[in-house]
C-alpha cells in the first residue's frame, strides 16, 4: 500500500508532513527523504516521529534551505527501499497572499502538489531579491504589471526589461521602459507589447521579464509565486494582442517556473 502525507503549511512558509504509519509507530529510522533524483541521492531528510495514534510527522522548517526545482516526496524505514508518497489533503491556505517577514536575507518558497504519475513533490523557489506580480492587466496593446520588491529598493530610475527567454538572465535587453510609479516596494510598469522584436518567419519568440531597481544594479526576475499555485501555465490566462499585418499575436504568461514572460503566438 502506498502512503499517503497530509501537508499543512504554516505562516511562515514551512511544512508539516502527516503520514499514517502504524508499522513505524516505534521506529526511530523512518523519515520523509526530499530528493531530486532517482535513485535517491544527496536527500533531505525528515525525520517521522510519532503524532499520535497511527500518524506520524516530518517537519520541513522555513530556515531549512531547499534549493530551487522540484522534489520528490519518498518514505525510508530502516533498510527498506525508500517508496514514494502520495499526497492526501493539503491545507495551503497560510500561502495565499503570502507576505514573507521582515529582516530576511533569502526568500524561500515551498509548495506540495501532485504529479502525474499521482505521487507527492514539492516545487521549491530559492529567491533573493524577489520582485512578485500582484496584478496584471492587458488593456491598449499593453501590459500593466503591478507588485512589490523584496531585498532590494526600486529608485527613481528603475526600469522593466525584457530578455529573450532563449538568452535568459545573461541575455542583453530587448526592450526597456522605465517604471511609471514606484513608492517604496511597489512598483507598476507598463510595456507596450508591440515594443518587442517579433522575430521574422516561422521563428518562435519568447521574453522573460526583469526589473531593474537602480542604474548599474542586478535585474531581478518578476515572477509570482506567493500563493498556492505550483505551475501557473495551465491556470492562469491573460488577453492576447494581436499582431496585425506581422501575423500571430503577443500574450503575457507565467512559465513553467512561475516566472513573467510573453509569448509569441504563431
Amino acid at each position: 500500500m502506498t502512503p499517503q502525507a497530509d501537508c499543512t503549511a504554516d505562516t511562515a512558509g514551512g511544512l508539516t508532513f502527516d503520514v499514517a504509519l502504524p508499522e513505524a509507530a516505534e521506529r526511530w529510522d523512518a523519515a520523509l527523504l526530499l530528493h531530486e533524483d532517482d535513485p535517491v541521492e544527496d536527500a533531505v531528510r525528515l525525520p517521522l516521529v510519532p503524532s499520535g495514534p497511527r500518524l506520524m510527522r516530518a517537519v520541513l522548517p522555513s530556515t531549512v534551505p531547499l534549493g530551487e526545482g522540484r522534489w520528490k516526496v519518498s518514505l525510508a524505514v530502516g533498510e527498506e527501499p525508500p517508496r514514494r508518497v502520495a499526497p492526501g489533503r493539503n491545507d495551503l491556505r497560510s500561502l495565499v497572499a503570502r507576505v514573507p517577514r521582515t529582516g530576511r536575507t533569502w526568500l524561500g518558497v515551498r509548495i506540495p502538489y501532485r504529479t502525474r504519475q499521482g505521487n507527492l513533490a514539492l516545487r521549491a523557489w530559492q529567491r533573493w531579491p524577489h520582485a512578485e506580480a500582484h496584478e496584471l492587466r492587458v488593456a491598449d496593446n499593453s501590459l500593466t504589471v503591478r507588485g512589490r520588491l523584496y531585498g532590494a529598493t526600486a529608485r527613481p530610475e528603475a526600469a522593466l526589461l525584457a530578455r529573450t527567454c532563449a538568452g535568459g538572465g545573461s541575455a542583453a535587453p530587448v526592450a526597456e521602459v522605465p517604471l511609471v510609479s514606484v513608492d517604496g516596494e511597489e512598483f507598476t510598469a507598463v510595456l507596450p507589447l508591440r515594443s518587442l522584436p517579433v522575430p521574422e518567419g516561422d521563428a518562435d519568440g519568447g521574453w522573460l521579464l526583469w526589473l531593474r531597481p537602480a542604474e548599474g544594479e542586478e535585474p531581478v526576475r518578476i515572477a509570482r509565486i506567493l500563493d498556492d499555485i505550483p505551475d501557473k501555465r495551465r491556470v492562469i490566462r491573460y488577453p492576447a494582442v494581436p499582431l496585425g499585418d506581422a501575423g500571430g499575436a503577443l500574450r503575457p504568461c507565467y512559465t513553467s517556473d512561475n516566472d513573467l514572460a510573453v509569448r509569441l503566438e504563431r
